[in-house]
């Protein structure tokens, strides 16, 4: 599987991305779904030209694209941000740290 982690622009600047990589890593958390091999392609903050990334991440194939837990803590485009992912990618609403529920809805996937 290979997959794709985008992370908050503001907490990169700040941020190592040790708990998205850890969870990654100890196949924990958002990625404890994972039972066969995975193959980390993309660790990219969403600011910037994010079609362009967009592009470049079904280029290599991506199938999954994890929005990291500052995304879905802190961002008020996150929403949007799952909706616009999930015409290309199966997302995963985060990265490390409790799963919860978001109350959105997609009716194209």
């Amino acid at each position: 599987m290979k997959i794709g982690i985008l992370v908050r622009e503001e907490t990169a600047m700040n941020c190592t991305g040790k708990g998205c990589l850890n969870a990654l890593l100890q196949r924990k958390d958002s990625f404890a779904r994972y039972t066969d091999e995975i193959e980390l392609l993309t660790f990219t903050h969403v600011g910037g030209d994010l079609d362009r990334k967009i592009k470049s991440m079904i280029q290599a194939g991506i199938e999954s694209v994890h929005l990291s837990s500052c995304l879905r803590a802190r961002s008020p485009e996150y929403a949007s941000l799952i909706e616009r992912l999930s015409k290309d990618f199966t997302v995963v609403g985060y990265t490390h740290g409790p799963e919860k529920r978001m109350n959105i809805r997609l009716d194209n996937r």
